[in-house]
């Protein structure tokens, strides 16, 4: 069964980190675009940082940049969002997506139901 599945969320407090990790299983992620996404409560989802599938092009929404940095690991089919400085309207579920054939990673940030894979999402709070 093709899968992705989101850890690393929690609680903390402004100015914390977190880093998020994206697991692939029942696919190889080499041939894929990923992005993270969030959705706050009565917000639509927005893309947040997306990844190409070599690793070499990144994209960022301008509310995280400088604070959040995506990376990928292929050896172990994962991959991760570091998220420094943290603010309280960071506060969502985060989820992460995979698609191939994307012509450029900003193409990937851009939400849509038509992506390949969907994950469950992992809840970020930071509050004090």
């Amino acid at each position: 069964q093709l899968q992705l599945v989101e850890s690393g969320g929690g609680l903390v407090q402004p100015g914390g980190s977190l880093r998020l990790s994206c697991a692939a299983s029942g696919f190889t992620l080499d041939y894929y675009a990923i992005g993270w996404f969030r959705q706050a409560p009565g917000k639509e989802r927005e893309g947040v940082s997306c990844i190409s599938s070599s690793g070499d092009s990144t994209n960022y929404a301008d509310s995280v940049k400088g604070r959040f940095t995506i990376s990928r690991d292929n050896a172990k089919n994962t991959v991760y969002l570091q998220m420094n400085s943290l603010k309280p309207e960071d506060t969502a579920v985060y989820y992460c997506a995979a698609e191939a054939h994307i012509t450029t990673v900003q193409a990937m940030c851009v939400m849509t139901d038509g992506r390949y894979v969907w994950g469950q999402g992992t809840q970020v709070t930071v509050s004090s």
